[in-house]
């Protein structure tokens, strides 16, 4: 009986570890994404006034459609490749 709750348990387990790697992972990526932002943002700020270019929604479409395919690109590791099966 017990051994059958471990088994039951372990893909759950499995499950909190990825989405625990994920967060992990995901929040270090943002954290660099911002510091090198603010980095190139101070270097490119107007010297009389201190000013900040601001993102156009060209540019935010432009990453958005780019994390999208890298979300999918991370969702697609998780199928079995097809080729491989041959």
């Amino acid at each position: 009986m017990n051994d059958q709750q471990n088994d039951a348990a372990e893909p759950q387990v499995e499950r909190a570890r990825i989405l625990l790697t994920g967060l992990g992972l995901g929040a270090l990526v943002g954290l660099l994404s911002g510091y090198l932002y603010a980095r190139a943002a101070e270097e490119n700020a107007d010297a009389e006034t201190g000013a900040v270019a601001s993102i156009s929604t060209g540019q935010a479409l432009a990453v958005l459609l780019a994390v999208l395919g890298v979300v999918r690109q991370i969702a697609a590791l998780g199928k079995p490749d097809k080729r491989r099966r041959q």
